[in-house]
């Protein structure tokens, strides 16, 4: 059993050895453990860091590209390299790496395919509590999109399993943490999370410049994620709407010229409820046309995950071979 921690890495160079001295050197029921770090176009030290420390693998880009490039490309290389177990955490120590082995756990004892590590949000002191608050609501959120119960949804301190990563299609730039749990809810990946530890900030983070830019994206994400694996619920629940609210209208409308026997006051509200109840149904329709092309999504997404499985099967053992195709 071959057990691959992978670090995306931006400019880390004064938190990585930090952050790879906490990861543990054994574990039960694993055979190999190995490091990777994806240099995310850093233009710093990050890179002499991880290799003076004796870090496995290295992938680099030559600009930054974003953490789910970042991570989706790390992933691509721990499969290539044929990991059984995919560990991601981040290069900042945020996340204690002695709890990785509860992490992997559930993986070893076939219970999950990804495993989600919960921190402790309420009693971290160096969150503030309107991050404290927003992560909650955040998380929930994605529960109710997913129809799962992951409690920390944003958490980046995450197992996956090699069936599991090789499903893994992240299409949004920003960010893979939420995606991937409404992609894994949907198509009824086994999930689960453990509690674990989160260590003192050792600086700010980079992801977001602010609370609010990070929610106003996060919706972004959650929203595209859901519309792209139940449509015809999405569009529905719209469609449903600006029908509703012309129903209402029509009805009101009646009510009225029933009541004083003329609406020629009215005209307006009629208009507009016809409008309401055209744009109800043409969003419904878009939604049936949205759920037809999912359909087909699918499909690709059953061929994607067989190919990826004879690539993988036949894979090179080394970053450098990798680098090379």
């Amino acid at each position: 059993m071959k057990l691959i921690i992978q670090i995306p890495c931006f400019n880390e160079a004064e938190t990585l050895s930090i952050a790879l001295d906490h990861l543990p050197k054994q574990i039960d029921g694993i055979d190999i453990i190995e490091t990777l770090i994806i240099n995310d176009g850093s233009s710093d030290e990050t890179v002499r860091v991880a290799r003076e420390w004796g870090v496995n693998h290295v992938v680099s880009f030559k600009q930054n590209k974003g953490l789910a490039r970042g991570f989706t490309a790390g992933v691509d290389a721990c499969l290539h390299l044929g990991a059984d177990i995919i560990v991601n955490t981040d290069a900042d120590d945020q996340y204690c790496g002695e709890d990785i082995q509860k992490l992997v756990r559930p993986i070893l004892d076939d219970k999950a395919e990804i495993v989600i590590g919960e921190r402790p949000i309420l009693d971290t002191e160096h969150f503030s509590m309107k991050k404290k608050f927003f992560q909650r609501v955040g998380s929930w959120v994605v529960r109710v999109a997913s129809n799962s119960d992951i409690p920390d949804a944003p958490s980046g301190f995450r197992a996956y399993s090699r069936e599991a990563a090789l499903h893994i299609n992240v299409v949004n730039e920003y960010t893979y943490t939420l995606e991937t749990i409404i992609q894994a809810g949907w198509n009824r990946t086994p999930m689960t999370s453990v509690p674990i530890r989160t260590n003192p900030d050792l600086r700010p983070s980079r992801l977001f410049s602010s609370m609010w830019r990070y929610m106003k994206r996060s919706a972004t994400v959650i929203m595209r994620a859901f519309a792209m694996y139940k449509p015809l619920r999405f569009f529905g629940i719209i469609g449903s709407l600006f029908f509703g609210a012309g129903l209402l209208l029509g009805i009101r409308f009646v009510v009225i010229a029933i009541a004083t026997g003329s609406a020629s006051g009215h005209i307006q509200s009629l208009i507009l409820c016809s409008a309401l109840l055209m744009i109800g149904v043409q969003v419904f329709i878009a939604g049936i046309q949205a759920d037809i092309i999912s359909d087909n999504r699918k499909l690709l997404e059953d061929v994607q995950y067989r190919v990826r499985r004879m690539e993988y099967e036949l894979a090179p053992k080394s970053i450098a071979e990798i680098e090379e195709q």
